[in-house]
């Protein structure tokens, strides 16, 4: 596997294009065309080892009336071919009909690469740049990088993207992160996929999986997700469908499987919540990274319709959240293109921020949504991620688990981990990013999920400051603390049932009184006889799901106000998961006599000090 700073190195040595940009395109343009080059680049370089046997097999069978292009994407190994006279070497060999030659060399692209040049708005560069008299000099640029996928695997160029990207978002002050995932969280939530699948990862068993991501970016979950499968069952078969809504990124991606000889027309564009181009669709393992905190109020009308009229028969019936954050729509999103479990079923994982575990209230779209899930038993685990691993935000982001053929241990239950605290920092730092994840840590949040066991983080501090930890797992003892040392335990992984996050929310009522106390009883209908409400003293409680809802307002309620009842029409159920409630760990102060000790010592020292200043 390719090394970060090898990767870093390439994509630097190629943004430097950018310097002969510079002037004539602005800073915010630079992207358009050093990502659109650096494909052609590498397909051009992919493609120069079988370029002769593709041209002989394209005479060949033209010769004889016969459509040659099976013939040729077999000589080339791959499904896609170029059938012109030229290589980009020779494109640049001819400068005075450079444009019509390299117009020549595009178009004779399979029609799927060709697509991706389109999204790409290739001959619009081009033809700005030779205005500008840059075209040879930036293809000539383009021509000395060894893209060859001898020299740079598929893993390397995947990051190489992503590193070119993250450049052209930052130059055009767009966001990043929004179009690819840290390849550390990939990994992490691709071994969460696979791992309770033994016989999928076993050699010699040759599987057909199908993978899908709706917010596919520049296709690095779905990639990942190969190479670790390839990695482990060299015999197994992950076919790749994705839909993504940046062309750019769509562009990237689409290459990214032609490369891999994936079917490209599994790779669509456009908006997953307004428009799934693969409604018809289920799959068996799925991958998600949504943009967070984004309102999806343009493609309200599209949602609230299906929402409406097909309820739980489209993707949408549990609820809707509010306008400001669509991330849970890509969630129940990700619930109705799952392989129905006499299927074989299917699992999938999805970041999201804390927001989706506990924000509105019982009812509320978020409650129901939550609701749907829990009570359906499709929620396998929620694992806690360390903040600042993102590249366009800080804050926390969690990996839900789900998936509809939970094994017998696992029913009826949800495993809570945090992994917070699992990281290393970064030399440098990359936009929001400061923290990734090392090999060790991926490997120790796959286990903990695999064993489906609770467990706690021991801390032991040595009397020179100095720390060290160890995993104690379920009725294991923890270690015992060297002399002077302390032990500090904190949960680390946990276990609920699916009901203990919910609790139903119910209407306390007190009647109204006269001017002389007493209590003012209804007089018409249903009313009639009955203690009118007061509404100023009206109040909600929160009862646990697994809790009598009388036998907690006679403890609770009836002993602080006689008179209260429960107006039962207005009982909700909701569903919230308090994620850091459960990992809170209380920690006393120090005794008030170590404080003052302290302190008497650090006033000694200051006094000291302006002792010899006034000397």
């Amino acid at each position: 596997m390719s090394t970060p700073s090898r990767t870093a190195s390439l994509s630097s040595m190629i943004w430097q294009v950018a310097d002969l940009l510079r002037g004539d395109f602005r800073p915010a343009e630079y992207g358009r065309v050093i990502l659109p080059f650096t494909v052609l680049r590498r397909l051009d370089a992919v493609l120069a080892p079988t370029r002769d046997k593709v041209l002989k097999e394209k005479e060949k069978w033209e010769s004889k009336g016969i459509d040659a292009m099976p013939f040729m994407e077999k000589a080339a190994g791959l499904k896609f071919v170029n059938t012109s006279d030229f290589t980009l070497k020779g494109v640049l060999g001819d400068p005075d009909n450079l444009t019509q030659n390299l117009s020549a060399y595009i178009n004779a692209f399979s029609p799927a690469a060709r697509d991706i040049f389109d999204h790409f708005r290739f001959t619009e560069q081009t033809d700005r740049l030779a205005k500008a008299n840059l075209l040879y000099l930036v293809l000539e640029k383009f021509v000395s990088f060894d893209l060859s996928d001898k020299t740079v695997d598929n893993h390397q160029m995947g990051q190489v993207f992503e590193e070119l990207i993250r450049k052209f978002s930052e130059a055009s002050n767009e966001t990043a992160g929004e179009h690819f995932t840290p390849r550390e969280v990939i990994r992490l939530m691709v071994n969460l996929i696979f791992a309770e699948d033994d016989s999928l990862l076993t050699p010699g068993n040759a599987a057909v999986r199908t993978i899908y991501d709706p917010t596919a970016g520049t296709g690095g979950m779905l990639s990942v997700a190969e190479e670790f499968l390839l990695d482990h069952n060299p015999d197994a078969r992950l076919t790749m469908f994705g839909q993504e809504l940046n062309p750019e990124s769509y562009a990237i991606c689409k290459a990214d499987m032609l490369i891999r000889n994936q079917d490209v027309s599994n790779i669509c564009l456009g908006n997953t919540l307004s428009d799934d181009e693969l409604a018809n669709h289920k799959f068996d393992y799925m991958l998600s990274n949504p943009p967070f905190g984004v309102e999806w109020k343009k493609v309200e009308k599209a949602v609230r319709a299906e929402h409406e009229k097909l309820g739980y028969d489209g993707r949408f019936g549990p609820g809707l959240p509010r306008i400001s954050d669509g991330s849970m729509l890509f969630l129940l999103h990700l619930v109705h293109k799952m392989r129905p479990a006499k299927d074989g079923g299917a699992r999938f994982g999805i970041v999201l921020n804390g927001s989706p575990l506990f924000t509105g209230a019982a009812g509320s779209g978020e409650s129901e949504i939550r609701r749907f899930v829990l009570e359906e038993d499709l929620v396998e685990a929620i694992i806690a991620l360390p903040t600042d691993m993102f590249f366009n935000t800080g804050i926390a982001t969690y990996v839900w688990v789900l998936t509809n053929r939970k094994p017998k241990n696992r029913k009826g239950k949800v495993q809570l981990i945090d992994a917070s605290s699992f990281w290393q920092k970064m030399r440098k730092s990359l936009g929001s990013k400061r923290k990734e994840m090392g090999e060790d840590d991926i490997t120790l949040v796959t286990r903990l999920f695999q064993d489906a066991q609770e467990a706690q983080l021991a801390t032991i501090t040595a009397t020179d400051g100095t720390q060290t930890r160890a995993v104690v797992m379920q009725d294991e003892a923890p270690p015992e603390a060297p002399e002077g040392s302390k032990v500090r335990l904190a949960p680390l992984s946990r276990i609920f049932n699916n009901e203990d996050f919910g609790y139903q929310t119910i209407t306390v009522e007190r009647p109204q009184r006269d001017e002389d106390g007493n209590i003012v009883l209804g007089q018409r209908g249903k009313a009639k006889g009955k203690p009118v409400p007061d509404s100023s003293l009206r109040d909600t409680e929160n009862v646990p799901l697994n809790e009598d809802i009388q036998t907690y307002f006679k403890r609770e309620v009836l002993p602080h106000a006689p008179d209260a009842w429960i107006d039962e029409d207005k009982t909700k159920i909701g569903y919230e998961i308090p994620f850091n409630r459960y990992f809170y760990v209380f920690e006393p102060p120090r005794p008030l006599a170590e404080i003052d000790a302290d302190l008497k010592e650090v006033t000694a020292k200051i006094m000291a000090m302006l002792g010899e200043l006034s000397v």
